[in-house]
């Protein structure tokens, strides 16, 4: 397995990394993630990746910044090639309009990749189209093995306005590629940390619909929620990026998932999020802790080591929320820099922030929407 990376920024034009992972020059797959101006502006980058990498399938997102080595830019656009020896890939593409939504687009591309030499499929759906929960739960009904199903859906840098997908074309919006990798050689790993302190007492679900909470033990989620942030709630909904919510299905269950609120309606008293919050479930809420934060990278990158027979990973794909790059603000990179402390200086590292994130938790988990998390996929071939 080669791994390649190259990366287009308006001042520097198309740049080589600085990797040595051999030149992938036969690859059949390019990962390209991008800030949306740019990958939708012209298809001039699309044309150069097709004349580096004919042989392979190319499949693209925009995103709210992008991961190359140890740093994370904006503006840019950086597309990641592999070449594989001996697995094989197929990648499919869907309308979520045309196919009837994000649950049956998850079960139509489960079914056209599903297959005994499958390893893993990795996502990337419209962020702002998408439904994660429904699209994850398409996927964990379908597929006849358990399969890790990772990746995330796009993003648009702060202004959560159009986000764009792609597969062997300019993206656009309201699309989900879905990448199949075969082959008994492969390791796949996986890992999912989030790292955000819990305070207050938990709550139950009382009245949601979909992605919309109105009622936590029966009152008001809107005003339950301001009257835990204090001055933070004259800043809402930006500063709820700061204070997201952890749900889980009743007490007892020890699997949590992090929900993002990414609107707030004031003459209903809801709370919007990227995520469905099902009535009946437990909820409470989370606040920054940015040491912890940058530790859940650490702690993510050694879970995906967990399951490889090799020392390191060939590639490390990273998709961690556009939330913890607000929160962590100039410290952003250091969550990066801690998945390299684990990697080590050989294994390539690329990725994206998103407006969510698709991971199994644990091991053998199904796979389920996250927000607010970094989340690691692994590759090897031995």
């Amino acid at each position: 397995m080669k791994v390649g990376q190259i990366y287009w920024t308006p001042v520097t034009g198309w740049k080589d990394a600085d990797i040595q992972n051999g030149e992938p020059s036969n690859a059949n797959l390019v990962l390209v993630f991008g800030e949306r101006a740019l990958i939708q502006s012209s298809d001039s980058w699309l044309a150069e990746l097709k004349r580096r990498y004919p042989q392979a399938s190319i499949a693209s997102c925009s995103t709210s910044g992008e991961i190359l080595e140890s740093r994370m830019l904006d503006h840019s656009i950086v597309a990641t090639a592999i070449q594989f020896e001996k697995a094989e890939v197929r990648a499919e593409c869907v309308d979520l309009q045309t196919v009837g939504g994000s649950l049956e687009a998850g079960r139509v591309l489960a079914a056209r990749l599903d297959d005994p030499q499958l390893r893993l499929v990795f996502v990337l759906c419209d962020g702002g189209i998408g439904n994660g929960t429904e699209l994850a739960q398409g996927f964990s009904e379908t597929l006849k093995r358990n399969v890790p199903v990772t990746g995330g859906l796009a993003g648009d840098g702060p202004n959560f306005e159009t986000t764009v997908v792609g597969l062997d074309k300019l993206p656009e919006p309201g699309f989900v590629v879905a990448i199949g990798l075969y082959g008994e050689h492969l390791e796949i790993g996986h890992g999912c940390q989030g790292g955000w302190d819990e305070f207050g007492p938990e709550r139950v679900v009382t009245e949601s619909i979909g992605s919309r909470l109105l009622a936590l033990d029966g009152q008001s989620a809107l005003g339950l929620y301001k009257s835990y942030l204090g001055e933070y709630s004259q800043g809402l909904p930006a500063t709820a990026l700061l204070f997201p919510l952890s749900v889980r299905a009743n007490a007892n269950d020890e699997k949590l998932l992090v929900r993002t609120i990414l609107s707030i309606d004031e003459e209903t008293q809801s709370l919007n999020f990227a995520g469905d919050i099902p009535v009946g479930y437990s909820a409470r809420l989370m606040k920054a802790n940015f040491d912890r934060l940058v530790d859940a990278s650490e702690t993510a990158s050694n879970m995906s080591l967990s399951t490889l027979s090799a020392a390191k990973p060939q590639l490390a794909i990273l998709i961690s929320c556009v939330g913890r790059k607000f929160v962590l603000g100039a410290r952003v990179e250091e969550e990066i820099e801690a998945a390299r402390s684990v990697f080590g200086p050989k294994t390539v590292i690329a990725g994206f922030y998103s407006y969510g994130e698709l991971s199994p938790i644990g091991s053998n988990g199904r796979c389920e929407l996250h927000n607010q998390t970094m989340t690691i996929t692994t590759i090897s071939e031995p």
